[in-house]
């Protein structure tokens, strides 16, 4: 009616017409008419009022310095794969830079709405200034069954084998991947490098296997390699429970839309409340996801993890792609992996010019960001930047553009004394001239450490060990509580837990701390400690933390507060029921000394003089690995309230008897 501005008047005149002249009945009828004449001309206004949307709005690319293309690239079984090109504006015969994904390909290369290409590939998986300045072709994929993917999706799929009976893998999908960018980017040279960290750098490693021709280079940074041995989900048959939220965030939807939830502000309560990591899983209802169902049945080190194990897998295949293994020294989550790969395929490279690492003072993944710092820790220097400026950005130029100069086969940082080597292999040690020794560092009675084996003067009966009780109703904490949850977003630290001061523990009854004295010379070490106790349990299992800790002088001028500081250097964890074995669990004789023996993760580590070396042993690390109940249970995922008991727990010390680290020392030759 407002489209008329005098309805309102005549109508008034009509209703009262209407009043004095006919009956009721009909008035209304007639009324009813009367408005709908007087509205339908507002009514057809409104409705062919036209749209401010266009059906399909094409946007411009003015000024901008990349062009955007959304693609679904077909594998060979049908299934289609949600692939993000970023190509430079102008670009000719440039290489691409291919990283595959369970992370959104979508997020990570839309970081911010922006002309450039810089600001939206800031973040995470990106190298930006090496993507940026070398000109290259960016394409981030996501991976089957992920987000804007086709297909199914399985954590970690394994090669076509023994553990996938399908004929497509994530070899297979690369593959495709590769062969259609090199057909459908006509602004490419015809050469592909992939790289990625994390989940993304154990999929470099998977392309490796029957490679395409076109695929001339690969970067796994921090690659998740052996599940069990030493990365994401078990070390040494520990189950790191704490990552049971992955799990979840990552299996239960395609696009991560349901998410673990927090219930207690402290992880250590939420997780002793639970009382065992399988009925936590199954509070949360976690028996609908597949692969935490296949990691709470495969709790020992069986085929299903043996056959998927991607260092025993490279080892049988030919080296042909060279590529760069990058290794974090403080790695968080994946610090088996990438070492693991360079011990078991270094002896296949006769020529020296395939396989090559660099190993850095980072948390996982950090070399693509600010690295001059690690928590406490000061290194004088950007590392990240050393790295991306001359380790990454030479090595794929040398193999994408044909650029010189080559990267020196190992490219090590030297903690403690803060600076970079190049070296020929590893472990070396330095460039020429000395040499890595294993040496023993013996634990000794009145928690001593000392170069010397112990002699036959060493009491016997009960000053031949030394001894705690384990009482899994109070498990030692892994790091200081209240204890965070594993995750990234918001102000978490789990980044820099195995940097945390170690004090909180050596102060604990239940965590034996042998330290040597103040150093009067340097001890360096390059390569993999290794544990050796000797030890007993009143129980029929038992865990092992072992520690080795640089302890810093009481007070250091530069920075107070590293006075006393506790830095480790190199820790793991061993289920004793694995003592003589990985494939199967066994109990554990009670009250008889035995031998337990295992790698600690690699080091590249100057123990200054003036400082101290430190071993702490101790039967938790809680609650990132579940609590052993000390008795023998078929599934310790699976314990149950009554199953829990303490342990006394002796570490031996004698000729006999005698518990010490085997340390990777640098010698002078």
């Amino acid at each position: 009616m407002l489209a008329f501005p005098h309805s309102t008047l005549i109508l008034n005149i009509f209703v009262s017409f209407l009043r004095t002249r006919m009956h009721s009945s009909s008035r209304c009828l007639i009324l009813a008419a009367a408005l709908l004449a007087i509205s339908a001309p507002a009514i057809a206004q409104n409705t062919a009022y036209p749209s401010e949307t266009p059906a399909h709005f094409k946007p411009t690319i003015t000024g901008f310095e990349y062009q955007r293309r959304d693609v679904m690239i077909p594998m060979r079984d049908g299934v289609k794969l949600h692939t993000v090109i970023l190509v430079p504006i102008g670009a000719r015969n440039a290489p691409i830079l291919l990283t595959r994904t369970p992370y959104d390909a979508t997020e990570l290369t839309s970081h911010s709405q922006s002309s450039h290409l810089g600001p939206i590939l800031q973040g995470y998986d990106n190298a930006v200034d090496v993507i940026v300045d070398g000109g290259y072709i960016r394409v981030v994929q996501d991976i089957r069954g992920k987000y804007g993917s086709e297909g199914d999706y399985i954590m970690n799929r394994p090669l076509h084998g023994p553990q996938n009976p399908t004929p497509i893998d994530e070899s297979t999908d690369t593959y495709d991947t590769i062969d259609w960018l090199v057909r459908n980017v006509p602004e490419s040279n015809g050469k592909v490098g992939i790289l990625g960290i994390s989940y993304d750098g154990f999929l470099p490693l998977m392309a490796l296997v029957h490679p395409h021709p076109a695929l001339k280079v690969a970067v796994p940074m921090n690659p998740m390699v052996d599940g069990w041995m030493g990365d994401d989900w078990f070390h040494n048959g520990a189950f790191r429970q704490q990552n049971i939220t992955y799990i979840y965030d990552q299996s239960a939807t395609r696009s991560n839309t349901i998410t673990w939830w927090t219930s207690n502000y402290d992880d250590y309560d939420m997780w002793m409340r639970a009382g065992s990591a399988g009925e936590l899983a199954k509070q949360r209802g976690m028996e609908q996801l597949g692969f935490w169902n296949k990691v709470a049945a495969h709790h020992a080190y069986d085929a299903f993890w043996s056959d998927q194990a991607l260092d025993k897998i490279l080892a049988k295949e030919p080296l042909i792609v060279p590529t760069l293994l990058v290794h974090s020294l403080w790695d968080q989550e994946d610090i088996y992996g990438a070492i693991s790969v360079w011990k078991a395929v270094k002896p296949k490279d006769t020529a020296n010019d395939k396989l090559f690492l660099v190993m850095g003072p980072w948390h996982h993944g950090q070399e693509i960001e600010d690295a001059s710092t690690l928590g406490e820790l000061h290194f004088g220097q950007d590392t990240g930047l050393y790295f991306r400026q001359h380790v990454l950005a030479p090595f794929l130029a040398h193999y994408l553009k044909d650029e010189t100069p080559q990267i020196p086969t190992v490219t090590a940082f030297e903690t403690g004394v803060n600076k970079w080597e190049q070296l020929p292999s590893w472990p070396a040690g330095c460039a020429e001239g000395c040499s890595v020794q294993p040496t023993p560092l013996y634990l000794e009675p009145k928690l001593a450490l000392s170069f010397e084996k112990p002699n036959t003067d060493t009491p016997s009966g009960s000053n031949a060990y030394t001894s705690y009780i384990s009482d899994p109703a109070k498990p030692v904490p892994f790091r200081k509580r209240p204890i965070q949850p594993m995750g990234y977003s918001g102000e978490l630290t789990w980044s820099f837990w195995l940097v945390d001061d170690q004090r909180e523990a050596s102060g604990r009854p239940d965590v034996l701390s042998f330290v040597t004295g103040p150093l009067t010379h340097p001890v360096q070490i390059s390569g993999q400690p290794v544990a050796n106790l000797v030890a007993s349990t009143t129980g029929t299992d038992s865990d092992w933390v072992v520690k080795l800790i640089d302890v810093y002088p009481d007070e250091v001028a530069e920075y107070p507060h590293l006075g006393g500081f506790q830095l480790m250097v190199s820790a793991d964890i061993l289920r004793g029921r694995y003592r003589e074995g990985f494939t199967a669990g066994k109990p554990i004789q009670p009250n008889t000394p035995l031998l337990y023996k295992f790698d600690l993760p690699t080091a590249n580590h100057v123990f200054l003089p003036g400082h101290r070396i430190m071993v702490q042993v101790q039967s938790a690390w809680f609650p990132l690995y579940d609590r052993n109940p000390q008795t023998f249970v078929p599934n310790i995922m699976f314990a149950k309230p009554g199953d829990y008991q303490k342990a006394e727990q002796r570490i031996y010390h004698t000729p006999d008897n005698a518990s010490y680290i085997e340390l990777p020392l640098v010698k002078e030759k």
